[in-house]
């Protein structure tokens, strides 16, 4: 396997100097790179980035040149790009193999025998290209996942792959989008000009979201209307950030709303803006998807062209960590911080993005927006199935006939979603188990397949619906491998920040490597991180751990 780098030529990439004195070529390349205007401490990842993309690493001296021309002390850059996985820092980049071949390892490539892929194409390494694991890449309806510098490859194979190493192909091709002139050919914009023009007033629009029981379906469930409400009341000047960094395994909606009817999106983000009076919007996306990045670009001017987008809005790239999916640590990451998340209160609503009152909302709750106010707040309500309200877009990946994103009630039962909307189980696969709501969300047995799946339906059984991403297990599978898998991701994923996240789940990973668990202490192990971790991802971490222990006994013994 052999690389066609297309790379710029890599100079002044030398390991520090004595003093770590700035290298003329280095500090000239930096300029040359990011460009010759004042620059920002909030752009510094995004520097990072471009100086990545074009070098195929961070050499210790463009770092060092980079923290002279932005006057930040070397440690300070140092460490955020040190934090994120997608950056490559070397102390010599001449040694760098120019091409990274990365291989999903988390649990939906995992049940596609994802392991045996890494396994064996790292016999092929060498040559300008390295393959390493890597965590989720929001792909798993098309599991194994493998990426090939940014071109992501769904049921990847070694042949797949090493084509793709040789053909150079490691730049995604665009997806097929729903374009600007078809969305307002079929209505698109409409409500967004009636808020722009008065004819639809900010208070009406509060209560048809209210009245919809439309809620944040990034994973906490928060009622829309009531936050957008939160932040109109504190005092400008406001901002708004859009999570677009589903990293929790077993998700993939956004992706699939984004790749298909973009501007949808862009009409909720730009309503939410308008209603909130924000100046500026962030929208945050995941290094995972670059075509959409590039996309989303290209429609925003598209649509700012047509004079729809008010506020400035901004584009800004993720750089592989899962913990920037938490709120609070995604405003870092924007701010071009390593992606710590924060103490709350205050809450972003009060204190956010550059210390102003924030507006954060995930990409699928804005997306319903603009429908939401189209046809009805009663019309969304009345969508759910067992006295629930509203719909959820179901991630299902797994052990069924037919996986992806599934648009169905609230309150449907697994077992529905897979008969109605699966196909049913793949063949020679018996139905045992489910994550309900992605690695955080716990592990249920078949015999529970009839729990209404929705927001606060699943809490009492020591799960969560989170995002909406299932993952469905089959006879085939082991509850106990299955749980280590997702500890395997904790683990690796927690920024560090506090001790129980950052020790607990490391303790808690080599206590499952034992032949036999010590349950009790798991158990209690499990405590300590639910109780002092700072954020959700030490909180949940062991949910799926405990799930096993108590809902998978023939497993764990």
């Amino acid at each position: 396997m052999t690389a066609m780098s297309g790379k710029a030529k890599i100079r002044g990439a030398k390991p520090f100097p004595k003093g770590r004195q700035v290298e003329p070529e280095a500090a000239s390349e930096v300029r040359n790179t990011i460009g010759a205007g004042p620059l920002r401490r909030d752009m510094l990842i995004e520097y990072l980035h471009a100086l990545q993309d074009r070098y195929g690493c961070l050499s210790h001296g463009h770092l060092a040149a980079l923290a002279h021309e932005m006057k930040l002390a070397m440690a300070e850059v140092f460490e955020v790009a040190t934090f994120y996985a997608h950056f490559d820092v070397v102390a010599d980049a001449d040694g760098h193999p120019g091409l990274t071949v990365r291989v999903c390892d988390s649990l939906s490539c995992a049940l596609a025998d994802s392991d045996n892929l890494l396994k064996t194409l790292k016999q092929y390494a060498g040559n300008g290209v390295r393959v390493v694991r890597a965590p989720c890449m929001g792909r798993c309806e098309q599991a194994p996942v493998a990426a090939v510098g940014h071109n992501h490859l769904g049921g990847a194979t070694v042949e797949t792959v090493t084509a793709a190493v040789e053909a150079g192909a490691t730049e995604e091709p665009a997806p097929g989008i729903i374009g600007l002139d078809a969305y307002q050919a079929d209505g698109g914009y409409a409500k967004l000009r009636a808020c722009l023009d008065g004819s639809l007033a900010v208070d009406a629009v509060l209560d048809a979201l209210d009245q919809s029981d439309l809620r944040g379906l990034g994973g906490a469930g928060f009622p829309t209307g009531r936050k957008w409400r939160f932040v109109r009341q504190e005092p400008g000047p406001r901002l708004m950030a859009v999570n677009g960094d589903e990293g929790e395994p077993g998700t993939f909606k956004d992706r699939h709303y984004l790749e298909t009817d973009p501007h949808r999106f862009i009409e909720g983000t730009l309503i939410g803006a308008w209603a909130v009076e924000a100046d500026e919007v962030y929208i945050y996306i995941r290094d995972e998807y670059p075509a959409i990045r590039h996309m989303l670009a290209r429609e925003l001017d598209a649509a700012r062209a047509a004079g729809l987008v008010i506020p400035a809005v901004y584009i800004r790239r993720g750089a592989g960590a899962y913990i920037c999916g938490e709120e609070s640590a995604m405003l870092e990451s924007i701010e071009g911080k390593r992606g710590l998340p924060r103490h709350k209160p205050p809450f972003p609503s009060q204190v956010g993005l550059f210390g102003r009152p924030t507006l954060i909302n995930n990409i699928e709750t804005l997306y319903w927006v603009p429908t939401i106010l189209d046809n009805g707040a009663d019309w969304f309500a009345g969508q759910g199935r067992r006295g629930r309200k509203g719909l959820h877009s179901f991630s299902v990946s797994g052990r069924v006939k037919e996986p992806g994103v599934k648009l169905a009630p609230a309150g449907i039962t697994v077992q529905e979603l897979i008969d109605e909307h699966c196909g049913g189980m793949a063949d020679g696969h018996a139905f045992k188990g489910y994550l309900p709501g992605g690695a955080s969300g716990g592990i249920l047995p078949a015999s529970m397949a009839d729990l209404p799946l929705d927001f606060g339906t699943l809490e009492e059984h020591g799960c969560l619906l989170g995002s909406a991403a299932i993952v469905v297990l089959s006879d085939q599978d082991d509850a106990k491998a299955v749980a280590r898998n997702l500890m395997h991701f904790f683990a690796d994923e927690s920024c560090g920040q506090c001790t129980p996240c950052r020790v607990g789940t490391e303790k808690a990973l080599a206590l499952m490597d034992a032949p036999a668990w010590d349950t009790d202490l798991l158990e209690e192990l499990s405590a300590v991180m639910a109780d002092a971790s700072i954020c959700g991802l030490g909180q949940a971490a062991a949910n799926p751990l405990l799930s096993a222990i108590k809902r998978f006994p023939e497993d764990v013994q």
